[in-house]
């Protein structure tokens, strides 16, 4: 059992010539005693609920989900250097200038990506095969097509900076990215904690990211 407030989130390991982050493992049952946390799980249930009730009121809902999802395809293709903005991602491959069409590519390949998640999940659990097709897709006819698509890394990543010494963050080194995935796997499938949905969710995202498994 973790206390969120006295959760250590990882430690610093040596590797060669540079240093990495490995995050602790998750797998277990979190508690916490800092009311302000209750507050604001109540707060974020509470417009979910109005955002689901929204929902219902919406005459195209597909055309809703479909906006929603280029906007985020837009904004974390953004993270990666892509350039593209809003109107264009909703332009025909036809319409869209030379120069940007590469970009234009990586956010039609993430929107096409997250659909084709959501409809797998009416048939896979969310698992490595799941994120592993996920990532295929992501990747296909832009830049990174060519690092092992569909495949965690079998090198050292590294986010910020132009190399891992001048980095802002250097992610677990992929030595033990079979542990922590199989850890997080785990962790989204144990139906034993008793947690609520909105802090699981949130821990999940963390510890992916944390990892970086591509």
């Amino acid at each position: 059992m973790i206390q969120i407030e006295k959760f250590k989130a990882g430690e610093i390991r040596l590797g060669v010539d540079y240093k990495y982050f490995l995050p602790n493992l998750i797998n277990t049952e979190w508690t916490w005693n800092d009311p302000k946390i209750n507050k604001l799980i109540e707060n974020a249930s509470f417009h979910l609920g109005q955002l689901n009730s929204y929902a219902r009121l919406v005459p195209n809902i597909d055309l809703f989900i479909h906006l929603h999802i280029t906007k985020e395809a837009v904004v974390s293709s953004k993270i990666e250097g892509t350039q593209t903005h809003f109107d264009e991602a909703l332009l025909q491959k036809e319409n869209v200038n030379p120069e940007r069409k590469n970009d234009w590519q990586e956010v039609q390949n993430y929107t096409e990506a997250l659909n084709e998640a959501i409809n797998e999940l009416d048939k896979l659990p969310i698992s490595s095969r799941l994120i592993l097709r996920t990532h295929q897709i992501l990747m296909q006819g832009v830049r990174g097509e060519k690092k092992t698509p569909g495949e965690y890394r079998r090198s050292q990543n590294w986010i910020g900076g132009k190399s891992l010494s001048d980095a802002v963050f250097i992610p677990p080194h992929h030595d033990h990215l079979n542990a922590l995935i199989g850890d997080l796997e785990n962790f989204i499938h144990n139906d034993h904690l008793e947690i609520p949905l909105l802090i699981k969710v949130a821990i999940i995202h963390y510890q992916f990211e944390t990892i970086h498994p591509f």
